[in-house]
């Protein structure tokens, strides 16, 4: 391996590290300063990971985000920020759970049918912000925050029972009454409980947004306007096109990311459904820096921080200091991830420095020579 590539890789592996470092030490800080154990609930935490059914929700969970994660990261690749996330995911849910309960077909068929109503649901939805963009030079930034304001409006007028909701009997929730069995995805079953199916199609995914970004023309075109919109035009790559494509794939994993719950799990969309998920999601792309194995590991972190919490509640301790310190992951990741990338630079800065030392003292050497 050459010298320059292990220098890009250390930097790659000392953003992150040095972003959960910083976010540690100050949330132990927060924990002193509150007149706690600055180091008792790390161990608590740790703890909990010797349980089975810990183990199954952080890996269920680590699934959804990993999906959400690779919709915002499609986005931040092509230099666009998809907040619309959160919103487009719980629409699409939302509307595949009620196709899913409306029909009755042959196993495979029927998941399929879900997960195309959800695909299709989440591109048309940050599909209306691609198009913003692209024909009015709306930021997507704005337009992705009023679409999900929009999305949760709307999904509370839609799941009424007088339009596509059910009110199950002594219950005062509302629902879009349950997939039958045939739209299931069986998952992994364990002592602790059930790792949904289709947090493995999840996992799947990451080679294939690897495979498409690395190895395919669409996926350079797509890094090249993420790049440089001017040079990738140049080069005779529609930018707007590429801007309105990423937008609508970026929405259509989106869509996937409640999958794993609904085929997995509950069956049902319901008002108790998980929220939020896309804005976590910004943080785990973030720590992965965009890429597959980076956010499979940010999404497992975060994970952990929220399914371990719960033990601290029971010891006495905030749970609220799982969210604490995903929120000092997001400054130290910001933070860090600009010393680094000041760092890589000087140190770009004086190799060529050096190189061109070298060959001006190798053109003395043959002129005296």
């Amino acid at each position: 391996m050459k010298k320059i590539d292990k220098d890009r890789l250390i930097l790659g592996f000392a953003g992150p590290a040095l972003a959960l470092v910083v976010a540690f030490v100050l949330t132990s800080v927060v924990l002193l300063a509150s007149g706690l154990s600055p180091v008792e609930p790390y161990q608590l935490m740790a703890e909990q990971v010797e349980f089975t059914d810990v183990q199954v929700n952080i890996l269920n969970q680590s699934g959804i985000y990993y999906l959400a994660a690779l919709a915002v990261a499609i986005g931040f690749r092509m230099n666009l920020f998809n907040i619309g996330v959160d919103g487009q995911y719980r629409l699409a849910v939302m509307l595949a759970a009620v196709v899913g309960a409306s029909v009755e077909l042959p196993g495979p068929l029927h998941v399929a049918l879900i997960v195309l109503v959800a695909m299709l649901v989440g591109a048309l939805w940050a599909g209306i912000a691609g198009l913003l963009k692209t024909t009015r030079g709306v930021s997507e930034v704005v337009s992705t925050i009023m679409l999900n304001a929009i999305a949760t409006s709307l999904i509370a007028w839609l799941i009424l029972p007088a339009n596509l909701g059910v009110q199950p009997k002594g219950s005062n929730d509302l629902t879009t009454g349950e997939i039958a069995e045939s739209g299931w995805v069986p998952g992994l079953e364990l002592e602790g409980g059930t790792i949904y199916g289709f947090t493995f199609v999840a996992f799947a995914l990451g080679l294939v947004y690897w495979f498409v970004l690395n190895r395919t023309r669409f996926g350079f075109d797509l890094r090249a306007t993420g790049a440089s919109e001017s040079a990738a035009q140049a080069s005779g790559v529609n930018a707007k096109r590429m801007v309105m494509t990423a937008m609508l794939i970026s929405g259509a994993v989106a869509g996937l990311a409640g999958m794993p719950m609904l085929l997995g799990q509950t069956h049902t969309y319901s008002l108790s459904f998980p929220v939020g998920v896309g804005f976590t999601a910004i943080t785990i792309a973030l720590l992965g820096r965009n890429s597959p194995i980076g956010i499979f590991f940010a999404a497992v972190l975060i994970s952990f921080l929220e399914k371990t919490a719960e033990g601290l509640g029971l010891a006495g301790y905030p749970k609220e200091i799982s969210i604490i310190m995903q929120g000092l992951i997001v400054i130290a990741v910001v933070v860090s991830y600009e010393l680094v990338r000041q760092y890589g630079l000087r140190r770009q800065q004086q190799k060529v420095g050096e190189e061109l030392a070298a060959q001006a003292r190798k053109n003395r050497e043959e002129v005296a020579a």
